[in-house]
Order: structure tokens, then sequence, then C-alpha cells
């Protein structure tokens, strides 16, 4: 099968229309962060060029709202660095669980789910597909999400770039991105691990929010990655094993394999007697 095949195959997939549905509902808040990213480079002295370049390579918006007050102030380069990688640290998260699914898939392919991801496709797949084994329909409806999300992103946010001098200070779009940015904050939190994590961040964030060049986001998210291992491990420790008979002379799947050396499941194999 040819590319452009299997890409019109994907796009008449019901499930790449299925996802497109589920992720309109966010991609309001998407596309008013995505404008208020964009209209930010730009007054913060970043030429076009390079803002356009930013936005469409770097593509994710918490990394680069993190990162331009620290370029607008001359930062070190490792402090921008620095900042951008702890902010894109929940990615390492998002990718171990999405091996589960797409670990079968060709290198190129997975370095293009590895592009396009994000933080509302992730919570909008694990929704759908709770069950971490791959099935034929998560391929078209991850491009589903990833195509709306990477529209609803790019389109304002290269509008906001060269429509940025036009933009008056005055219409409060510093809050609009606030606000959006509480949307799709909300969005995330589904159990008692990020809720933990959500408050300990800001907790942390405003009592460092003296540092200079903005340490406090690091601040912040350092407590936040502590909190949400700690309870993680906190769970997992009260998480009861299951136990799981092995037949004699059966192999074991590789997805139950990952549930044992996760400790989620203790293997008991029958003996075999003469």
């Amino acid at each position: 099968m040819s590319r452009l095949a299997a890409i019109r195959r994907t796009v008449r997939h019901p499930s790449f229309r299925l996802a497109g549905i589920d992720m309109a509902g966010t991609s309001l808040g998407i596309a008013a962060w995505g404008l208020v990213t964009g209209v930010a480079m730009v007054k913060s002295g970043m030429p076009v060029g390079m803002a356009v370049f930013m936005s469409l390579v770097v593509y994710a918006g918490s990394a680069q709202l993190a990162v331009i007050p620290l370029l607008s102030v001359a930062a070190p380069l490792w402090v921008i660095w620095l900042t951008a990688a702890c902010v894109n640290l929940r990615f390492v998260i998002f990718s171990s669980m999405w091996r589960s699914y797409f670990a079968h898939l060709p290198l190129r392919q997975r370095l293009a789910v590895g592009y396009f991801s994000g933080d509302v496709i992730y919570v909008a797949f694990m929704k759908r597909f709770p069950e971490p084994r791959p099935q034929p329909e998560q391929l078209p409806y991850f491009w589903g999400a990833a195509s709306t999300n990477w529209l609803a992103w790019q389109v304002p946010s290269l509008a906001g770039i060269f429509l940025a001098n036009a933009v008056p200070l005055s219409w409060g779009l510093g809050f609009a991105g606030v606000l959006a940015l509480l949307g799709v904050l909300l969005s995330l939190l589904f159990d008692r691990a990020t809720w933990l994590a959500t408050g300990v961040a800001a907790t942390a964030a405003i009592a460092a929010f003296a540092l200079p060049l903005k340490l406090n986001i690091l601040v912040a998210l350092a407590a936040a990655v502590a909190a949400g291992l700690l309870m993680e491990a906190v769970d997992r420790r009260r998480r009861k094993p299951e136990l799981l008979l092995v037949p004699a002379d059966s192999v074991m799947p590789p997805e139950e394999r990952e549930h044992v050396a996760a400790g989620e499941v203790v293997p008991l194999r029958e003996e075999r007697h003469p």
C-alpha cells in the first residue's frame, strides 16, 4: 500500500472522525492559547521568522510560554534549555504509556507520534482506549486527534504572530490565555495524583515567586514531579498484586510480563505431574 493510500485509509476511518468530535470541545481553548502564544512571542521582541520556526518546530505551548520571559531578559542559555526540558518532562511519562499501544510501529511512525502527541490528545486517547493493548482503530483515532489539535494550535498561533502588531494589549489576551490554560489544565485532572501534583506545583510556584529568571517555574515543576512520583509509589504499595495462573507449557504474553515487572501481578505456574 502506498503512503498516499495509507493516508486516505486513515482519514476515512470512522475513528479518525470520532477523534475530531472528541477534540472539538477543547479546540477552542487550544486556539485561544495558540493565539496568545503567537502574540506573546512577537511582543517579546522575537523576529517573525524565528517565531514561526518556534511555533512549527517546538510545537509545545507550555514550553514556549515558559521560555519567552527568559528570552526577553536574555537569561543564560542553560536556564532556557533546562526550563523547556522540565516543562516537557511529562512527555516522558506519556511516551511510556504510548509504548503499550504503538511499540510495534516503525521508528519513523513512532517519531511522528512523538512530535504530534499532546496533553489533550493523551487524555482523549486514554479515555477511549483504557486497555494498554494495540487495536486497529487506535492509530486512526490518534491521527484524528493529532490533526485537530495541530490545526487548532498552529493556525491561531501563526495568526497571532503575523497580526501581533495589530492586536492592542488592551484586549487582555494575556488573561484570555490564562483562562485557556486553566481550561486545558482542568481537563487533565482525572485522579488524586494529578490533583495533588497540581496543588503542590501551585504552592511551590507562589512560594518561590521571588526567585530571579522565573526559576520558580523550575521549582514548581520539580515539586510537582516529586509529589506525583511519591503518590504513585504509595498507591502501588497499597495495591495488592493479583495472582495470575500460568499453564505449565505456555509462554507469558509481553503485556502480562510488563504487569509482572511493575509488581501488579504475581505469576503462579502450574506444575506438571507424571
